[in-house]
């Protein structure tokens, strides 16, 4: 929509006038279309109307010109910024927008910004363009999902937001089998189908903070521990990977001492276990347990 807003403002600025029909059958959609266009424009600001009759059509006053001096520099740079998100994300079909104003500002590629959303194996993709046609089109989904514990659930839910966080891609939405608002891993969404039904604005009626769909109870769920980890110096560049400066300690031998909050779950045990022998749990005792049990486990199969 945006880009024919745009394209319309540029015609009628080069042909001064041009009936609904003509750009009706430019933009292949109707005039009905092209009027709520023309209402849309006025509503924004730009002095454009319609006349009816024989010589009619759709023009721009006289005095109307699209002054770029009107946009600072710096506001130039981040409006052709937020449109390249737009357009990496998938979210919009908006690069005949931006080559329009890298044009009209006379500004040089501006792609600052590159997001791939495949996976290696080409197949995820897939995953990602249901999600987007979920959330844009307010479309319910439904899937199978995996616990943190391997148990499996369907669920039907109302998508609100595609998230990003600590390594790990999440979907934000209303969850019907729960009644609340819940973050589901995306790697754990299997066999995800669009449906054919729409839904309205859902009331958020859970914690909207809430780290998991399948957090260990209500009162325990947001509690974080101190982890303490004695890490081998050759694995400096996994540390810097993992681990905020702030919780790295770099001692005499150039080892690292790990200081760090963690929600203790199968995701905090497995990067522990990554590091294999150059990591050692110095606290607390649960985990270094925890992580003796599971070694033991390991061990049973080899």
């Amino acid at each position: 929509m945006l880009d024919r807003l745009l394209e319309i403002i540029y015609i009628l600025m080069n042909r001064g006038k041009v009936t609904a029909k003509e750009l009706a059958e430019r933009f292949e959609v109707s005039t009905r279309t092209i009027y709520r266009d023309v209402e849309h424009l006025s509503m924004a600001g730009i002095p454009i109307y319609a006349t009816k009759g024989k010589n009619g059509g759709i023009s721009l006053t006289e005095q109307f010109v699209l002054d770029k001096r009107l946009v600072s520099e710096e506001e130039q740079k981040e409006i052709l910024a937020a449109l390249v998100s737009l357009q990496e994300t998938g979210a919009g079909n908006e690069s005949k927008t931006l080559r329009k104003l890298g044009d009209f500002f006379q500004v040089d590629d501006f792609q600052w910004v590159s997001i791939d959303f495949s996976d290696w194996s080409g197949r995820r993709q897939e995953l990602y363009e249901q999600l987007k046609e979920s959330i844009l089109n307010k479309k319910k989904i439904c899937f199978d999902y995996y616990g943190q514990y391997g148990e499996m659930s369907n669920r039907t839910v109302h998508p609100m937001q595609l998230l990003f966080k600590e390594y790990t891609w999440y979907l934000k939405a209303f969850c019907e089998n729960r009644g609340a608002v819940r973050l589901f891993k995306v790697l754990r969404m299997k066999r995800v189908e669009v449906l054919d039904e729409h839904f309205g604005e859902t009331e958020i009626i859970a914690d909207e903070n809430s780290k998991d769909v399948n957090s260990k109870g209500a009162n325990d769920k947001a509690i974080h521990t101190e982890i303490h980890l004695l890490i081998d110096k050759k694995e400096a560049y996994r540390v810097y990977d993992r681990f905020e400066e702030e919780d790295i300690t770099v001692l005499e031998n150039g080892d690292f001492l790990i200081q760090t909050w963690q929600l203790i779950d199968d995701w905090v045990y497995g990067v522990i276990l990554s590091f294999g022998p150059s990591a050692e749990v110095l606290a607390p005792s649960f985990v270094k347990e925890e992580i003796k049990r599971r070694i033991a486990e390991m061990l049973k199969k080899y």
